[in-house]
């Protein structure tokens, strides 16, 4: 018996890295697969049917049960589609799981209009239009009287939410999105019975981050690898299944650390009873105290590049700023 027997399942973005992982662990616990993924190259551009199939197949020849689909999600109708594809193929939806993304890394200062549409359309609009066309499915049945358990995993990242990368102004922009988004639709949508959570993938070796220094060397086989994309699945696979109470969270995962995002919160603070001036704020507001997103960025990256200082973390900023001003692409 696995944790998702009976379950019917949609994972986007599920050709390769991180969605393939899942799409395989999901199977091997019992789900029935769509796997969703146009097959497109890390900026969103091209297209592989045959990526798709190919994860199909490997799951078909393992036992399992999983059809594909190549719509992007960033098509209205295209998400639609695919929800009818789990309709149609399993006679029901119990999860989605956004994963969905793809990534154009430059400065904002190089940015252009289309460049940021376009990763927002699809991480954002994306994780939006295939979790609606689902959720007006889940309304419907529930409102017939249907009251199975029904989930709703997105995923986001460490850029957006902890540690925002230079380079990469839409693509945290989308997955902070992500993570507001999931917070509201777990409120809303409570009601039907659909829980709604997040999962935050940190340093998985995947296309996107092939480029990042350390992020390409693997340990020996018989060691566990934290960095392995894999690392994901068993807590997306947590959050799918009919057992789990958790609704409203974002959880972070790194390796084997699994850890609860907390949101915006709020610090220390300043008050008067009345209008302020800025010379008391400029006087005032020394007195609270402020991460400074250098130091902080050093940190979050002191596991792959090892101790850095300010003056070397902005050339390694300078230097990811230029090369996306002249690729215009992913570095991944």
């Amino acid at each position: 018996m696995g944790s998702l027997d009976g379950r019917v399942v949609l994972i986007t973005g599920a050709g390769r890295g991180i969605g393939r992982e899942e799409a395989l662990f999901f199977a091997a616990e019992g789900a029935k697969v769509v796997v969703n993924d146009p097959g497109v190259a890390i900026d969103g551009t091209g297209g592989d049917a045959g990526v798709a199939a190919d994860v199909v197949e490997e799951i078909t020849e393992r036992g399992g049960q999983a059809v594909a689909n190549t719509d992007s999600v960033a098509d209205w109708d295209g998400a639609r589609r695919m929800v009818e594809t789990a309709l149609r193929s399993f006679g029901d939806l119990h999860v989605v799981v956004n994963n969905a993304t793809i990534e154009r890394n430059m400065g904002l200062a190089d940015l252009s209009e289309e460049d940021f549409d376009d990763v927002l359309a699809v991480k954002l609009k994306g994780t939006f239009a295939v979790t609606h066309w689902a959720a007006r499915h889940w309304r419907d049945r529930f409102q017939a009287g249907a009251r199975a358990d029904r989930a709703v995993v997105n995923t986001s990242s460490g850029s957006g939410l902890l540690n925002p990368l230079p380079a990469q102004v839409s693509y945290a922009a989308g997955n902070a999105g992500v993570a507001a988004l999931t917070v509201v639709a777990a409120l809303e949508l409570g009601r039907y019975g659909v829980r709604v959570n997040c999962i935050s993938p940190s340093m998985s070796r995947t296309r996107l981050t092939l480029g990042v220094p350390g992020m390409g060397q693997e340990p020996p086989a018989s060691r566990f690898d934290p960095l392995h994309p894999a690392a994901s699945a068993p807590v997306a696979a947590y959050l799918a299944s009919s057992a789990c109470p958790l609704t409203g969270q974002v959880l972070s995962v790194r390796g084997g650390t699994v850890a609860v995002n907390q949101g915006w919160s709020l610090g220390g603070h300043v008050h008067k009873d009345g209008l302020w001036n800025v010379e008391e704020l400029a006087q005032k507001m020394k007195e609270l105290p402020m991460d400074d997103p250098f130091d902080k960025l050093a940190q979050a990256l002191s596991g792959a590049l090892g101790t850095t200082g300010r003056a070397e973390l902005q050339e390694m900023i300078n230097a990811l700023l230029d090369q996306g001003g002249r690729s215009g692409t992913a570095s991944a």
